[in-house]
């Protein structure tokens, strides 16, 4: 009895090791979609980065506000609501994606009302819209379009 219930056992192990997909695999996909600012994040390093917050109370404070006043903009998406804002020496800098222009100057007119207009570097990034093809795939009218006037 304890033979058939060990093979038993062993069967069903064998079963959900098989059934199951590799981890090492799907941690290796390279058609994982990664943020959109995981490509920034080298070239970031390269300029002002959070680390270089300075500890001083006015500092902290200056970012404290804007970031408030950022994420209080319920117009503002959850991309332009999660922008890096470094304040060193009373100067704010503004990085990371955003959707649209227009949340590019709400969020640099924000942070101009919190630490002064002279005191704000502007670096986020609108994403240029993708081409998704189109030239690459023309429409069967589009084409038919073109072959008339090849005739």
């Amino acid at each position: 009895m304890k033979k058939v219930n060990l093979l038993f056992v062993l069967a069903l192990s064998a079963a959900v090791l098989i059934s199951a997909p590799p981890l090492a695999t799907a941690a290796q996909d390279s058609t994982a979609t990664k943020a959109d600012n995981a490509k920034k994040k080298k070239e970031e390093n390269k300029g002002v980065t959070a680390e270089q917050q300075k500890e001083s109370k006015s500092d902290r404070e200056t970012t404290r506000k804007i970031r408030r006043a950022v994420v209080k903009d319920k117009s503002l998406s959850i991309r332009a609501h999660n922008v890096k804002i470094v304040t060193t020496d009373g100067k704010v800098t503004l990085k990371g994606p955003v959707k649209t222009e227009t949340e590019k100057t709400t969020i640099e007119k924000i942070a101009e009302g919190i630490a002064g207009k002279g005191n704000i570097t502007n670096e986020l990034e609108v994403p240029q819209p993708a081409d998704k093809g189109k030239d690459k795939e023309k429409s069967k009218s589009d084409k038919k379009k073109e072959m008339e006037k090849g005739k």
